[in-house]
């Protein structure tokens, strides 16, 4: 008895393949109101494209011409949503500035080393989180031959080839936070071709509960620095930073909806280790952001990021 003809085999890996699609190319309509539902699809997008792998493979064992041809949805989406990421980058240009960005962790067994391993990508700016004593003083001390301008507010820092005037406290603690918590800091950086207002910034952790995402510390913190952003007065912005999300997530969207995201890479940085997504962010306004790369591992739960900034 001969089976089922190739285009009636396969119904339920076509219908996923119809459904990963649908969560790719329409995830924005994902609700937030039950447990961030949203932002949780968000914060690992990328890796749906495994389930058309998976599809296909059982798409091929079943000899279903309707699962195949309904791949093609969500490798289309996919590819739409992150294909540019997988191209190379461009050629640096003259006065593109090469930035790193990284949560060093407060339980940091080795900041010399961190540093050093920073140090090696050769940046004009350097942003770091989680900064307690006396690591501090083994980066301060460490990173000061080579990047004499230097300014810490908080836990946060950074650290500039290039001199740093109006260096200030940047507020982004959500009101739910008691007691001394400071994050953010915003200094103007004089490069040799313009002046550039550079945001360093650790928004809330979120928490994964059985009830769903946590989220709302980190959202109210994203909404005060995306008002801090608009509020700048110099033009070309760089913000650095462990946003504790990714640009696809929605709660970043005070951030994303004004700054210029990643072009090339997709820079996986967290957890170091088996990176799941990019958490440690580069932005920038009347800026491109080019290639993101991560570097390699330190003594930190996160990897250190490499960016390319383009002033326009």
């Amino acid at each position: 008895m001969r089976g089922r003809p190739a285009w009636t085999r396969g119904r339920v890996p076509a219908a996923f393949a119809v459904l990963t699609a649908g969560l790719l190319a329409f995830h924005r309509v994902v609700p937030n109101s039950v447990g961030r539902l949203g932002s949780s699809l968000e914060l690992f997008l990328p890796w749906l494209g495994l389930a058309a792998v998976v599809l296909f493979g059982l798409a091929l064992l079943r000899r279903s011409a309707t699962a195949l041809l309904a791949l093609l949805l969500p490798t289309a989406a996919w590819v739409h949503l992150f294909g540019g990421l997988l191209l190379p980058g461009g050629k640096p240009g003259a006065h593109d500035l090469v930035v790193v960005q990284h949560n060093v962790s407060d339980e940091n067994p080795d900041p010399a080393g961190t540093a050093r391993t920073l140090t090696d990508a050769e940046p004009d700016l350097i942003a770091l989180q989680e900064l307690v004593s006396p690591a501090l003083q083994v980066y301060e001390r460490t990173l000061a031959p080579a990047y004499p301008h230097h300014v810490v507010r908080g836990t946060v820092g950074l650290w500039s080839k290039h001199p740093l005037t109006d260096a200030r406290l940047l507020d982004v603690k959500p009101q739910g936070i008691a007691g001394p918590w400071s994050r953010g800091l915003r200094a103007v950086v004089h490069t040799p071709r313009a002046e550039i207002a550079a945001y360093v910034a650790h928004l809330p952790s979120i928490r994964v509960r059985a009830s769903g995402l946590a989220s709302s510390w980190r959202d109210e913190s994203a909404d005060l620095l995306g008002e801090a952003v608009a509020a700048e007065e110099v033009e070309t912005v760089i913000l650095l930073g462990d946003l504790n999300g990714t640009v696809d997530d929605r709660g970043l969207a005070p951030l994303t909806s004004r700054m210029n995201v990643a072009e090339r890479g997709f820079a996986f940085s967290f957890p170091a280790a088996f990176p799941l997504a990019r958490i440690d962010q580069v932005m920038a306004r009347s800026a491109t952001v080019g290639y993101i790369r991560t570097l390699s591992a330190t003594g930190s739960d996160h990897l250190p990021v490499a960016a390319r900034i383009t002033p326009h």
